[in-house]
């Protein structure tokens, strides 16, 4: 008759993984107990005794044959000196053990080691971490198609917002509701490692202007009220109107909302700009509509 634990041990055999159940169902027959025996574990010897062990190994490792020029005392394979003194082999005084190895062996080794810095073989130094570029834009989207980029640390307040919305409304684009503002800040996070500012900065816009069209935006120009030194950097538009390479975008660069506020000339000197958006967002309409 097969006992529980030979039917265990011939399922293993098989590669049969053996179930034994953890709960006892109700009126289930009750599973059979076995014991088994296991084998007993060695104690594991004492660290005085591992460490003697391990002694007794280095010395009675082969010894090497030492060269010509060295005392053969000097080359036998010696245990650490701290585990000798913590068994009581070497007293605490002893002398330190001083390499007995000859000067020329040494810059021999050394020569050896550092090999001739050649163009080739000369490492390259990582780049030096610099100070991120630093700006505040304010943005906002006419009908999903013509950014408005306005550089300024606060965003827009009503009477800038009533401006932009009557400057809009001249030029053809309507506008039904105050537009609604943005704002992105470079950099993202403090205290992270910069190695190119520009290349970073201008990167960073770019990757969010694109992150845009995930809400439905589809960026056809971009119109630029105010300047602020390093963003002119980074979009590159010095002559009013142009394109944007970064962004892959036209833009329009002009005075800012707050000196449109206050200065008559620069209400007078925008409406030339006007005529030309109207032109350029009836002849969009127009495409749409054929």
């Amino acid at each position: 008759m097969t006992t529980e634990p030979q039917r265990l041990q011939y399922l293993e055999a098989m590669g049969l993984t053996a179930w034994v159940a953890r709960y006892r169902l109700p009126n289930a027959r009750p599973t059979e107990a076995c014991e088994w025996t296991l084998p007993e574990r060695a104690a594991p010897a004492p660290p005085a005794e591992r460490l003697h062990a391990l002694l007794d190994e280095a010395e009675a490792a082969p010894r090497q044959a030492p060269p010509a020029s060295t005392a053969g005392e000097s080359a036998r394979p010696r245990p650490p000196r701290r585990a000798r003194q913590l068994l009581g082999i070497e007293p605490e005084g002893e002398a330190p053990e001083t390499d007995s190895a000859p000067v020329s062996a040494k810059t021999a080794n050394a020569d050896a080691a550092s090999p001739e810095t050649s163009p080739e073989t000369t490492p390259t130094m990582p780049r030096q971490a610099q100070e991120p570029l630093r700006f505040t834009l304010h943005l906002a989207c006419l009908a999903g198609r013509w950014l408005v980029f306005v550089p300024q640390p606060s965003a827009p307040n009503a009477a800038q917002g009533e401006l932009l919305s009557n400057a809009l409304k001249a030029a053809g684009i309507d506008v039904p509701e105050p537009l609604v503002f943005e704002t992105f800040r470079w950099p993202p996070m403090e205290n992270l490692p910069v190695e190119a500012p520009l290349e970073e900065a201008r990167e960073g816009l770019a990757a969010f202007v694109e992150g845009t069209q995930r809400r439905g935006w589809s960026p056809e120009r971009v119109l630029i009220f105010g300047r602020d030194e390093t963003l002119d950097r980074l979009l590159d538009l010095s002559h009013g109107e142009g394109r944007i390479e970064s962004l892959g975008l036209p833009g329009w660069q002009g005075p800012g909302l707050d000196e449109l506020v206050q200065s008559a000339e620069a209400k007078r000197s925008l409406w030339p700009t006007l005529l030309a958006w109207r032109r350029a967002w009836s002849a969009k309409d127009a495409e749409a509509d054929d």
